[in-house]
């Protein structure tokens, strides 16, 4: 495939933005916190800490149920310290919101700003230069909220464009840079902070044998935030690396009850159904052949040709591919579902491992992992070498969020 160089203004056939240019990923950050737990030996604590070691059987569950994640490591916001100190909000079925709201509602903005003050420094602007904030959580829900905290925190103009999206579910990162797409193409001159952050202190609680999908949550659910800056037409001091060329969103039909999550006096208590890989590896499909549809009438004039039309493309060697890391057995079957080889999922495989699921920041994650080792491989893109790829996120509904990418040369 032709690689389109940072900066190339070309006119394209479809999905043309309105004469602003079409949006790009100018800088990318993340930030963990400090506290790291390593999933071996995270059963044991785990059962500590909620006063659990009686119920032996269902630790062995959950130590099953660890291994099968692959992970190696989660951060959380939340100490030991705070974790010992606070029973009530180790307990199955405590009342504990004020409890939990109040740490979500400190940590959600100040590991939020360390992710934001990376992207910018990575975009290679001023702060004073945003002009729209766009904060995804499902951490939290208060008012003014963490978009208002970051205004402050980062010094940017008090007349800052905000949005603020609660509870959204694992697939708002990819909705918070749809929604990013949307402002700086009709928003001359916008330069856009989209910030995704998570800390799970008001999800997080112990055991209970009548509630399996809890001990799932409880294995694989990490803290991170994930930020980008996304604008159009880049000035000559600006670094273009990832081109949002199309967005869509779709809900897998009959899937309401799969992935359910209530604010109750508790906190957040979700469930999880086993047939979630299913359902969502059965979605992707539909959502990848609708986006490989329009690569091919945006850049046709770049892919083989057959007699009449350009072929597709092939998903392994001319797609690179940003999927949310939402579990091993998901991984698993949506390489299967799409045909990919091993390494194709490598940069979502790493964030599941040093990480877990980091919810709305995770694309993020796999975002800027994946651009760190294009780089390190000295790779012309910052997408593996390739120009096309797909950024594909999922959650409650089953929500199933695809943004097809145009990685640019030169841009790492």
């Amino acid at each position: 495939m032709t690689l389109l160089m940072a900066g190339d203004q070309e006119t394209l056939s479809m999905g043309r933005p309105h004469g602003n240019g079409r949006a790009t990923i100018m800088g990318i950050g993340k930030a963990l916190p400090e506290h790291v737990f390593e999933q071996k030996s995270f059963p044991d604590y785990y059962f500590d800490i909620t006063d659990s070691k009686h119920l032996v059987d269902l630790k062995a569950r959950f130590a099953k149920i660890c291994e099968k994640t692959t992970t190696e490591k989660r951060h959380f916001y939340m100490s030991d310290e705070w974790l010992r100190s606070n029973p009530s909000a180790t307990a199955y079925k405590s009342p504990s919101l004020i409890l939990r709201q109040e740490i979500t509602d400190e940590g959600v903005p100040r590991l939020g700003v360390a992710a934001a003050r990376k992207a910018i420094e990575d975009w290679g602007r001023h702060a004073s230069d945003i002009t729209h904030l766009v904060v995804s959580t499902t951490s939290s829900g208060c008012l003014p909220g963490a978009d208002w905290e970051l205004v402050k925190l980062l010094g940017l103009p008090l007349s800052t464009k905000r949005l603020m999206m609660y509870q959204a579910g694992c697939h708002s990162g990819c909705s918070a840079i749809r929604v990013s797409k949307d402002l700086a193409e009709n928003n001359p001159g916008a330069r856009v902070l989209v910030v995704a952050c998570e800390v799970y202190a008001l999800s997080l609680r112990g055991p209970s044998e009548d509630h399996l999908g809890n001990l799932v949550g409880q294995a694989l659910f990490g803290d991170a935030a994930g930020a980008v800056v996304v604008g159009c037409n880049p000035s000559p001091d600006e670094r273009a690396m990832f081109e949002l060329v199309s967005t869509s969103q779709e809900i897998v039909p009959g899937t309401g009850d799969a992935i359910v999550s209530k604010l109750r006096d508790e906190g957040i208590v979700f469930t999880l159904q086993p047939d979630v890989p299913l359902h969502v590896s059965g979605a992707v499909g539909r959502s990848v052949e609708r986006a490989l549809q329009e690569m091919i009438e945006i850049g046709g004039s770049h892919l083989p040709m057959t007699t009449t039309m350009p072929l597709p493309p092939d998903l392994n060697d001319e797609v690179f591919w940003v999927v949310h890391a939402g579990g091993r057995q998901i991984l698993d079957r949506v390489e299967t579902a799409l045909g990919l080889t091993g390494e194709k999922l490598a940069a979502s495989r790493h964030v599941m491992r040093q990480y877990g699921n980091t919810r709305s920041s995770c694309v993020i994650l796999v975002m800027e992992e994946m651009r760190r080792r294009s780089k390190e491989q000295g790779l012309p893109t910052p997408g593996e070498g390739l120009e096309w790829g797909l950024l594909i996120g999922f959650g409650p509904g089953i929500t199933v969020e695809t943004i097809l990418l145009r990685a640019l040369a030169g841009a790492i």
